[in-house]
C-alpha cells in the first residue's frame, strides 16, 4: 500500500483550549489530563466549583462555547440538561472546533450536530452516548444521523467493559450493599434519596431508618413521634427524591422500640428499620 503523508487538517492539541461542561468528578479529571497534555482548560458549571490545576471557570455557557477549540460534555441526566446542546449552542462554537459527548445521550440534539459536521462548521465530533443506544452485542443494526458524517468517531459506551473494571464494579457494589445493610447508607443511589451519615461511635444509640412519602406535613408527624417518645436525637440526615423521602436518625437506645412502633403506624411512612 501507499503511505500518503500530509499535514493538511492535522493539528496539535497542545496550546488549544478545552471547554469542560459539567465540572464534577469526571469533568475535573478530564481537566487535569488535558492540562497535562498542554491544553488550556476552561469550564462551566451551574454552581461555583474550585478548579483543579490552572483551569478557570467561565460565567456562562455561551462564553465557553465561543472560546473553546474542543468542547467536552460531562453533565448528569436531568430535565435541565436534555437537549442543552442544540443548533443555537453549536452555532456559538468556533468554526473548526470539536464537540465531544461521553455524558448522556439526550444532551445533544443529534440532527443539529450532524448538520454542523456536514456543513463544515465543526471539524469533528466524538460521541459515546446516543438518544437510542445500540443493541447489545450486535442485536440490532445501529442507525444514527451521525453515520457518514466527516471526522466523526462513535463508540458504544463500553469504557467499563474490561475485566479490571468489572471486578472493581463488583467490589464497589458489594461494599455499597453492606454499608446500606449495616449503616442505612444509600450513597451513590440513582433513583432513591442519597443519604450517608457517620455511625455514632459511643455504642449508646440506635439508628432509625425511615422511608416515607415526600409531601407536606410528613416530617412534622415523624418529629411528633420522637417528641412523644421523649427521644434524645443525637444526629439525623434527611433527603428526598421525587415522591420519596428518606431520613436516618440516631437516638437513645431506650426510645427506639416505641419510636419504631409509632412510626410504622403512620400512613405516610413506607418502611421503618432499626439498627442496633
Amino acid at each position: 500500500g501507499a503511505w500518503f503523508k500530509q499535514a493538511v487538517g492535522c493539528f496539535e492539541i497542545r496550546g488549544k483550549t478545552l471547554g469542560v461542561i459539567g465540572y464534577g468528578h469526571i469533568g475535573a479529571q478530564v481537566s487535569v489530563l488535558a492540562e497535562a497534555m498542554g491544553m488550556q482548560v476552561i469550564y462551566y458549571d451551574v454552581i461555583p466549583k474550585l478548579p483543579m490545576g490552572n483551569a478557570s471557570q467561565v460565567n456562562t455557557l455561551p462564553e465557553l462555547m465561543a472560546s473553546a477549540d474542543f468542547v467536552s460534555l460531562h453533565v448528569p441526566n436531568l430535565a435541565s440538561t436534555k437537549n442543552m446542546i442544540g443548533k443555537a449552542e453549536i452555532a456559538q462554537m468556533k468554526k473548526g472546533s470539536f464537540l465531544l459527548n461521553a455524558s448522556r445521550g439526550n444532551v445533544v440534539v443529534i440532527p443539529a450536530l450532524a448538520e454542523a459536521l456536514k456543513s463544515g462548521h465543526l471539524r469533528g465530533a466524538y460521541v459515546d452516548v446516543f438518544p437510542v443506544e445500540p443493541g447489545k452485542n450486535g442485536e440490532d443494526l445501529f442507525t444514527s444521523e451521525l453515520r457518514g458524517c466527516p471526522n466523526t468517531l462513535m463508540t458504544p459506551h463500553v469504557g467499563g467493559s474490561t475485566e479490571e473494571a468489572q471486578a472493581k464494579i463488583g467490589e464497589e457494589v458489594a461494599s455499597a450493599l453492606l454499608k446500606c445493610i449495616n449503616e442505612g447508607s444509600t450513597h451513590g443511589a440513582v433513583n432513591f434519596p442519597e443519604v450517608d451519615m457517620k455511625m455514632d461511635s459511643t455504642a449508646k444509640t440506635h439508628r432509625v431508618l425511615c422511608i416515607h412519602d415526600n409531601k407536606p406535613g410528613v416530617m412534622s408527624s415523624i418529629n411528633n413521634v420522637f417528641t412523644e417518645a421523649k427521644a434524645n436525637i443525637c444526629q439525623q440526615f434527611l433527603n428526598t427524591k421525587g415522591d420519596v423521602g428518606y431520613v436516618i436518625i440516631d437516638l437513645n437506645v431506650e426510645a427506639s422500640a416505641e419510636v419504631k412502633k409509632n412510626l410504622a403506624s403512620l400512613e405516610s411512612v413506607v418502611k421503618v428499620r432499626v439498627l442496633y
